[in-house]
């Protein structure tokens, strides 16, 4: 578990090949304040832990929602949001 401040904790969800690399399905993290958005909660978890880095080796293949809405590095994300980390899906 990643521990900032004293907010309400992010749930943050890895699928796929992101669960295998961060070692985890679901975690509870509490970044400071100023991590707002998808993309500052990244650059804040791959600071802290090489898993993260891993995982996010290279960032644009990466998809993410907040709160079961697709998101990107801009979405802003607040105390108590859920956020999922996923690779691209195929259908057909």
């Amino acid at each position: 578990m990643v521990h900032g401040d004293e907010r309400a904790p992010l749930t943050v969800l890895w699928f796929a090949w992101l669960r295998e690399r961060t070692g985890t399905a679901q975690e509870q993290v509490s970044p400071p304040a100023e991590v707002a958005t998808v993309g500052a909660l990244i650059d804040w978890l791959c600071a802290g832990n090489p898993r993260y880095a891993a995982a996010f080796a290279n960032r644009r293949i990466v998809r993410c929602a907040v709160n079961q809405d697709f998101a990107d590095p801009a979405t802003p994300i607040a105390p108590g949001d859920e956020v999922a980390f996923f690779p691209p899906v195929t259908g057909g």
